[in-house]
């Protein structure tokens, strides 16, 4: 098992305390070299630490965990955001690929957040740090009030690609991946499966109207009644509506 040494920035001394004790009973093979309160000591602790993993709170006072990144350049360790943001900024994380926590802090969220950090740190040098647009991306999904202007993070094989909810027509299951349709045309293979993607868009206006296909709903022209019954897609492209689908489906457009 990969070791892994970390640092935890929270203005809260009981938060942190809370996380090192945790980090210490639950999880095997990870050091906390420093517990920080501030910007100020978590640049001054990375600077005589370098370390794998930091943990960092969002809300600081007066500053927020984000403003570490404008004194930081080319950061080597992995970050995760732990946080007490309302559910509407959970999504935004989600959106924007950023690894986070919410407080109080569960052990098996912890574990797993470990385990995806281990994972990261074995691969390619160039993939370990959190890249500026991350973190642009959120700020500005947190500002959009409309989740249809969101923009999405897709994991490719060669890093991630940042698109535009709306410009996705219907994403299509293929075993555990899925491959994103575009309205220019374009596909998108990515490295996750289509569940996931329901689970995120679900609220952006997209249906899953068959185990093969999540649906845009703005997209649709127009449906062809039948025993499940078809779509027709802004695109052109026509897609089966399971039976098992077919009543909620047309329950969105009563109402």
């Amino acid at each position: 098992m990969t070791p892994l040494s970390c640092i935890i920035v929270d203005d809260e001394l009981k938060s942190r305390e809370n996380l090192r004790i945790l980090l210490q009973d639950f999880c095997e093979d990870v050091t906390v070299v420093a517990l920080c309160g501030n910007i100020s000591e978590a640049i001054s602790a990375l600077r005589q630490n370098p370390v794998d993993l930091l943990f960092l709170d969002i809300q600081l006072q007066r500053e927020t965990g984000f403003d570490l990144f404008t004194k930081i350049e080319n950061p080597s360790f992995e970050v995760v955001f732990t946080t007490a943001y309302a559910e509407y900024a959970l999504k935004a994380f989600k959106f924007s690929a950023l690894d986070y926590l919410l407080k109080p802090i569960d052990i098996a969220e912890l574990n797993n957040c470990i385990e995806r950090v281990r994972k990261k740190r074995q691969a390619p040098r160039a993939n370990h740090s959190i890249p500026d647009a991350r973190l642009e991306q959120f700020v500005l999904n947190l500002k959009n009030t409309q989740s249809q202007n969101y923009k999405l993070a897709l994991p490719t094989a060669s890093g991630l690609v940042f698109v535009k909810v709306s410009d996705i027509i219907y994403c299509e299951a293929s075993s555990n991946y899925t491959i994103h349709h575009f309205a220019d045309g374009k596909k998108q293979l990515v490295t996750r499966t289509l569940k996931e993607y329901e689970d995120l868009l679900t609220d952006c206006d997209f249906f899953r109207v068959h185990n093969s296909y999540l649906v845009n709903l703005n997209c649709i022209k127009q449906y062809i009644r039948g025993e499940g019954g078809q779509i027709v897609l802004s695109n052109g492209t026509f897609l089966d509506v399971s039976k098992r689908k077919k009543e909620a489906f047309l329950h969105l457009f009563s109402k």
